[in-house]
Order: structure tokens, then C-alpha cells, then sequence
């Protein structure tokens, strides 16, 4: 072979194996590239998985910011079954209590969903005879049936017994084989708005929530079965001034207290109310001391 041969030769070896090492290289970079991104993908799968232990952004709870007009938090274990089971036995040796105010009887078309009495409720979480008003509702209604949750929540700080502590019946769904029962919450405590009552409930609401038939209109305003309807709470909220939830809840289970008196009183007067709706159903609920010496009370004051 000439030397101009062997020359051309060993620039071809040159060029091949310069070739070759460039591509050890290239493959070399995308394998670094892919563990980057599996590296990259394991950490944010991590991030996620701390974030949500820590409850970071759930929407629920104590933790986590609430959107504006949203109630960012749900009554406690303890609020929950203080408020839902009642003893019976104390619900029986109050009687209608100190009940400041019954439901009106009216003359009008029966209030039904879906072939049940409705128990209509509307109010708003800003309002402190709303918030005193609910206690009574919620142990009321859940001799009835079953809340799914409660919302805690509390009245305006800047309206008269500012701060109230009560629940709220946004964002909660109630079951019941006897009855129907929609709560409507138009605002929040800082009047930003909630819940939208439907076409039919409001017609109800402006027909109703007039001098004719309740006297003063205004919120509380609730529709037993179209029988019934009332506007302002039957619990004075200056009983409740001070307390937590906790508190109040804890109190409904003591026959001697004020609090008790006059919210467990209400919800005897509530439970007569909706059992004249649904035909004494049920039984044991309906003929109870408690509801019986009630419905005689608020009966004499229509």
C-alpha cells in the first residue's frame, strides 16, 4: 500500500472512531436525561403525597384557605353527636322549655318533595337568630332522620350578640323516610353569598314570610309541611353569648341548664310541629312526653 493509501486509511479510522465516540456520548446524554426526569417525576409524586397528609389545600377542616363565601369548616365529632343524639329521657323532662315562640298554624297547600313534608329553612350563617335558631333545628330534625355532616360556623362580628357559635346547613344533605328538609344559608358571616333557594322555595319564602301570616317576616323563616311557619328564632341568642360550640352542644344533655331549656324546649315544640305534618310518623318520636305536653302548648297559642 502507497503512504498516500495508508494515509487516507487511517483518516477514515480517525473520522469512524470520532463518529463512534460521539455516539457513546449522545446515548450516554439520554440516559442522564430520562433519570433526570424519573428523578424529577418521583419527587413531585412525593411533594403531593405530603402535601395532602398535611391537608395542604383539602378545602375542609381547619386546615387549608377557604374560597371567598365558602365555609371552610365541619362541626366536630363531638358538636356532632352532642347536637344528634339528644337523650330522649331529657328531651321528655323539658318539654316545650323555655321556648320563646312556637310555629304559626296557617291555611295553605301542603308543602312536599318528592311525596314528603318539606321542612323548609332559610336563613343566613351572618345572622345571630339564625345561629341560635339551628341548634334547635338540627336536634329537632335529627329524630327524623340522618345529617350526612354539619357545618360549624358563627354570626356577624360586627351585628348585635356578634360571634354567636352554631352550625350551618350549607353544603349538608339530610336523609329521612318521614320527611324532606331543605336549609337554605343565603350568605356567609361576612354577607358574601351561599346558597340560592330554588324557584319553588322562594315563592314559598315571599308568599309566607309576610306580616299576615307570621307577624314580623324576617330571618329565621321556616315552613313546616305547609302547615306551620314561623320568622325568628324560638332561642334567645343571649343565652348562647360566650360559649363555644363545644359548650353549647355539651349543655344539651343537662336537663338543668339554660341553654338546654331553651333549645331542647324548641326542638320539642319543631318535633310537635312536623309530626302533625307527618301524620305521626314515627311513633315513638310523636308520642313522646316531651313532643305531647309541646304540641298542647304551642296548640292553646294559635
Amino acid at each position: 500500500m502507497s503512504s498516500r493509501a495508508a494515509t487516507k486509511a487511517q483518516a477514515r479510522e480517525k473520522v469512524a472512531a470520532m463518529r463512534a465516540e460521539q455516539a457513546r456520548k449522545d446515548r450516554r446524554r439520554r440516559v442522564l436525561l430520562a433519570g433526570g426526569a424519573v428523578v424529577v417525576v418521583i419527587a413531585v409524586v412525593v411533594a403531593l403525597v405530603v402535601a395532602k397528609a398535611a391537608g395542604v389545600g383539602s378545602g375542609s377542616g381547619s386546615t387549608g384557605a377557604a374560597k371567598p363565601g365558602e365555609n371552610a369548616t365541619t362541626a366536630s365529632a363531638a358538636v356532632f353527636k352532642d347536637v344528634t343524639t339528644v337523650p330522649a329521657s331529657v328531651l321528655d323532662t323539658i318539654g316545650p322549655g323555655s321556648a320563646a315562640s312556637t310555629p304559626k298554624k296557617i291555611t295553605a297547600p301542603a308543602l312536599t318533595v318528592n311525596g314528603k313534608p318539606q321542612v323548609l329553612y332559610i336563613g343566613a350563617e351572618y345572622c345571630p337568630y339564625c345561629a341560635a335558631q339551628r341548634w334547635a333545628l338540627a336536634v329537632a330534625l335529627s329524630r327524623f332522620g340522618t345529617f350526612d355532616k354539619l357545618s360549624a360556623t358563627h354570626s356577624s362580628t360586627s351585628d348585635v350578640y356578634p360571634d354567636t357559635q352554631t352550625l350551618s346547613f350549607h353544603d349538608t344533605s339530610f336523609t329521612s323516610p318521614y320527611l324532606s328538609f331543605t336549609g337554605v344559608e343565603t350568605t356567609d358571616p361576612n354577607q358574601k353569598p351561599l346558597d340560592s333557594p330554588s324557584s319553588a322555595d322562594q315563592k314559598t319564602y315571599s308568599t309566607y314570610n309576610t306580616a299576615k301570616y307570621v307577624g314580623s317576616p324576617g330571618i329565621p323563616f321556616l315552613d313546616i309541611g305547609g302547615r306551620y311557619v314561623s320568622a325568628g328564632t324560638f332561642v334567645d341568642p343571649k343565652l348562647l353569648a360566650g360559649k363555644s360550640r363545644e359548650q353549647i352542644a355539651a349543655a344539651l344533655s343537662q336537663p338543668g341548664s339554660p341553654i338546654a331549656k331553651a333549645v331542647d324546649g324548641s326542638a320539642n315544640v319543631i318535633t310537635a310541629a312536623i309530626c302533625d305534618v307527618t301524620k305521626g310518623e314515627p311513633v315513638k318520636v310523636c308520642t313522646a312526653p316531651g313532643v305531647s305536653s309541646s304540641f298542647a302548648a304551642f296548640g292553646k297559642s294559635q
